[in-house]
């Protein structure tokens, strides 16, 4: 007995958590890491999705940056990621940025300094495209097209804009076999794929889904859901309070 806790115990200390789009709301983070008792033993993949929604943008860079260097963190690139580093590096304007979240990140950044801009900068030309485990676990923001799998992608921002692998994931025929010629060839290359990016509040839901082999992850925290963390193994999870009650004088991306 006393050899099984002690096995528990060191399983609980050694968890890969994966953490859905944060999108400013630095306090949602903060909470789940709280909830969740995340402690430096823990893996961390990040999905992606670090700003706009929420006014806290440059806080939650800052809060990830200081989190690298006491925790293993991987950080994957978003599409709101790519957005704001072109224009923190080129400042081209972007409408559709700017009306999807990007407005208060734009506000928030234009009172930074360059020196302060710098390491977010960095930060974010290091964001990786995808993650793949030693167990063939797919980490990725969005999700890829080709058939034979991420490294043979030809459009790398699909890893961080496509919407059809999940789309096709909620679309199929349960009771189509994974032999059948007629299963997506993309559900069989990986053991599972967590992903974010498309809320699961489009279909009215708050918590993490699974379709298929594909775990989505985003559960509507840009919008009026909560943030969530996922232990991969277990899938034990964790969620602050809908971010509406965390930034009670803010809208978000509603």
């Amino acid at each position: 007995m006393i050899f099984t806790n002690v096995f528990r115990i060191f399983e609980f200390m050694n968890r890969t958590l994966v953490i859905g789009d944060i999108h400013g709301g630095l306090r949602a983070l903060k909470q789940i890491f709280e909830r969740a008792n995340v402690t430096k033993n823990d893996t961390l993949i990040f999905l992606g999705d670090y700003v706009d929604g929420w006014s806290e943008s440059p806080e939650v860079i800052d809060f990830l940056i200081q989190l690298k260097k006491t925790n293993h963190c991987i950080f994957l690139r978003g599409n709101h990621d790519d957005l704001l580093m072109s224009w923190l590096e080129e400042k081209k304007d972007n409408p559709q940025w700017f009306n999807h979240g990007g407005k208060i990140t734009m506000e928030k950044y234009s009172l930074l300094s360059d020196e302060d801009k710098k390491p977010h900068i960095d930060f974010l030309k290091l964001l990786e495209n995808y993650y793949l485990d030693s167990q063939n676990r797919l980490f990725i923001h969005a999700g890829f097209t080709n058939l034979n799998g991420v490294e043979y992608e030809y459009f790398p921002k699909m890893f961080y804009w496509e919407r059809t692998l999940w789309e096709n994931a909620l679309s199929l025929n349960p009771n189509i076999e994974k032999d059948s010629p007629y299963y997506p060839k993309r559900f069989t290359l990986y053991k599972e794929i967590f992903i974010g990016h498309t809320p699961v509040t489009r279909v009215g839901k708050t918590k993490p889904m699974n379709k298929a082999n594909i775990w989505n992850v985003d559960t509507g925290a840009a919008f009026k859901g909560p943030l969530t963390i996922l232990d991969v193994d277990t899938k034990e999870f964790w969620q602050s309070d809908p971010l509406p009650e965390l930034y009670p004088e803010e809208n978000g991306r509603n």
